[in-house]
């Protein structure tokens, strides 16, 4: 067996594999919107299926594919293409520095593995849960070991569902791209990004119960002029959360 893979094998059925999993699920909805709404504008932006399947499944990254989309539709040279995706993605250089301690001892080839599927939220998750550096001073050996390996089946468990929900949803996109209006155009995407938004703000059951109310309220009042029911979705509500809140507390 290959040592790499025998090593991956192990890291995926160490315990923090699976807590870094469980913990990265709660993100997972808000990614996944991100993801379809990257895959529906690939499309509608005129990329052709080919293209937006290679940027979808070799690219890995949100914001740049994003920002790259408008400008390939518009025909912008390489270089220009090349120049924002970097300024958009400067923030990595930050957080590798961050992570150097975290996978330095790694291979190479796993260090590139773990360098291409990390994310913002990964990144986040992990300086969570080990806020301390990869290698405390007073660690050494065995201790030593165990405790670089928490910290990196914690981030693969992290990034294995990141990763997935991210290519599911972007694939979807992808799918349901032309079955929806012309009209809509890229229009539609940032209402997926609203969605994606919405959807990574709601992790408590009070933010879920007040998304669900204010929905249902602004379907209700969809007939108010000069779209008034988004002003009547806010106040119910905001209305609710102050009634519900002092009542979480006692």
């Amino acid at each position: 067996m290959n040592p790499l893979f025998g090593r991956l094998q192990r890291l995926v059925r160490h315990p923090e594999f699976r807590r870094g999993a469980v913990d990265a699920t709660s993100l997972a909805p808000g990614l996944a919107a991100w993801g379809l709404m990257t895959g529906v504008a690939m499309i509608k932006s005129g990329m052709s299926m080919t293209e937006a399947l290679a940027m979808a499944l070799l690219v890995f990254a949100g914001s740049s594919q994003l920002a790259a989309i408008p400008l390939l539709a518009a025909g912008a040279p390489v270089w220009v293409i090349l120049a924002t995706v970097f300024c958009v993605n400067l923030r990595f250089v930050v957080f590798s520095v961050h992570l150097r301690d975290y996978v330095m001892h790694l291979p190479r080839p796993m260090r590139l593995v773990v360098g291409y599927l990390t994310a913002d939220q990964s990144y986040v998750l992990l300086t969570r849960r080990f806020p301390d550096a990869a290698d405390p001073l007073r660690l050494q050996g065995a201790a030593l070991a165990a405790a670089r390996q928490d910290r990196v089946a914690f981030v693969l468990g992290t990034v294995a569902v990141n990763w997935t929900s991210w290519q599911v949803a972007g694939l979807l996109g992808l799918a349901m791209a032309h079955s929806l209006p012309t009209s809509w155009g890229l229009g539609f995407a940032g209402i997926l990004a609203l969605v994606g938004v919405t959807c990574s703000l709601v992790n408590t059951r009070l933010r879920a119960v007040s998304a669900l109310v204010a929905g249902a309220a602004a379907v209700a009042a969809v007939a108010l002029p000069f779209k008034l029911n988004i002003v009547v979705a806010i106040a119910v509500a905001v209305a609710l959360v102050a009634l519900l809140e002092p009542a979480r507390h006692e």
